[in-house]
């Protein structure tokens, strides 16, 4: 089931889950998670959507920019953060962790 986020304190409820969920299971990419909610608000053209589980958000995101929708989840095998087209299960366009630079997440969400 999806949440829309449509207040500040659901959009800073979904970001502390997922930095606890990035420091304890995540160490590599902690870091990055702060530079891309900055690179999801810059770019949403929609209401930004996240997954719950248990009646609580979880670590997948949907943004739409323009007509064009995206996931953004936690990929536990590659330990990675990555941007799929339209669902969690459409084609990876980028992946990122803390070694991503925030210029590269800025010309990434930029091609979006």
């Amino acid at each position: 089931m999806a949440l829309t986020i449509t207040t500040l304190n659901l959009l800073n409820e979904y970001i502390n889950g997922v930095m606890n969920r990035a420091d304890h299971h995540g160490q590599n990419v902690n870091e990055i998670v702060l530079t891309l909610v900055g690179a999801v608000i810059w770019r949403a053209t929609q209401d930004v959507e996240v997954r719950t589980y248990n009646e609580q958000t979880a670590n997948i995101l949907w943004l739409t920019v323009n007509v064009n929708r995206y996931a953004i989840a936690y990929n536990h095998q590659t330990e990675n953060i990555e941007i799929r087209e339209r669902t969690q299960n459409g084609t990876v366009i980028a992946t990122f962790n803390n070694q991503t630079t925030a210029e590269t997440v800025k010309q990434i969400f930029n091609r979006l």
